[in-house]
């Protein structure tokens, strides 16, 4: 039975009500249907339009992102292996880096799998509350990589600007104290909203033009507008965001202001390129999340959307183990370590 049209006020669909009208709720086998408070039925999964075009496109399109998808596990599990089995890597900053590593590994497989799953299915669907965990957790770990950021921007600054305090201030414990605090404090960040938009009624359409549940093409699926809602989501992220930013500003404003004053050449060639590489992370990152989430209803269109969280969510964790590793001489030497022993093992 189709939902009342005084669900959809926002749909495009004129409905010719001496035809068979659209089928914009699910129903299931045992007639058991989800209901909100208002007793109108709500859609039980979503469709994920992810990337519309024709077959061989969707075909091409998924080689290109597995290929992208294998490269970025392999890139980011051996800087986190590297880490793990050299002891001259096991310091702050490259404990830092292996958590950065592994963070980004969980990043891309919250997104990335389903995309590729969709690309080579029919439905494209995702039921309501794989759409909401999937929500949880893409936020959750962005959320947890702007805050493990800043952390190595502070540890660049105890390097370079405390180096005699610095083995004291930032020992392991400390670091992986802080560590395990930017992954609490990030997955405590999102349970709250995420709650309220899940009470909101979603009586159809269920079509989403993303390929990951991003809040923006969610409510405006509800049936009742949420400015409440929608501004707090802007603002949670505004606040996340440029706080964070402004910690690695105010670092690296400190950091260049010591570097200028090492009078050798070759000490600041050595500062700058052990914080150029952050920088440049710092800068892919940040810039397509300002464009993305601090206004969310500038009125992207849907492929620009998908385009910038495509970079931000895929594109930055597949190139992020290059820049990390290239100027990294303890790093090459690590993963050169690691190639080597690989090679011997599979001779035996």
């Amino acid at each position: 039975m189709p939902c009342p049209p005084s669900c959809l006020p926002f749909a495009a669909v004129k409905i010719d009500y001496e035809a068979e009208p659209p089928v914009l709720c699910e129903e299931t086998g045992s007639e058991e249907e989800a209901m909100n408070v208002s007793g109108v039925k709500t859609v039980t999964e979503f469709i994920l339009l992810n990337f519309p075009c024709s077959r061989e496109v969707q075909v091409l399109l998924f080689m290109l992102f597995f290929v992208s998808y294998i490269l970025t596990l392999m890139g980011n599990g051996a800087i986190v292996c590297a880490v793990k089995l050299d002891n001259r890597l096991h310091t702050p900053m490259y404990t830092l880096l292996a958590n950065f590593s592994f963070l980004e590994i969980c990043y891309i497989n919250t997104t990335v799998p389903n995309m590729l799953r969709n690309f080579l299915s029919e439905t494209k669907t995702i039921s309501f509350t794989a759409c909401f965990l999937q929500f949880y957790f893409f936020f959750s770990m962005g959320t947890t990589e702007t805050f493990l950021l800043p952390l190595m921007a502070f540890d660049r600054y105890l390097a370079i600007c405390r180096p005699l305090h610095y083995p004291t201030i930032m020992s392991s414990h400390l670091c992986m104290n802080l560590v395990a605090l930017c992954w609490v404090i990030a997955f405590l960040c999102y349970p709250v909203p995420i709650y309220f938009i899940t009470q909101l009624p979603f009586c159809g359409p269920n079509t989403i033009d993303h390929f990951v549940c991003d809040p923006g093409p969610l409510l405006a699926l509800s049936c009742i507008p949420a400015p409440g809602i929608e501004l707090s989501c802007s603002i949670l992220s505004s606040l996340i965001i440029f706080i964070t930013l402004f910690f690695i500003l105010w670092s690296y404003t400190l950091v260049l202001r010591a570097v200028l004053s090492v009078p050798s050449a070759a000490g600041k060639r050595k500062a700058f390129s052990t914080c150029g590489s952050h920088l440049v992370v710092v800068s892919l990152f940040y810039g397509t999340l300002m464009v993305m989430y601090i206004s969310p209803t500038s009125g992207n269109p849907a492929g620009i959307q998908k385009i910038i969280t495509l970079f931000y969510s895929s594109v930055t964790p597949l190139v992020n183990p290059l820049i990390y590793s290239l100027r990294n001489k303890d790093m090459k030497a690590a993963l050169k370590k690691i190639q080597i022993c690989t090679k011997i093992s599979q001779r035996k």
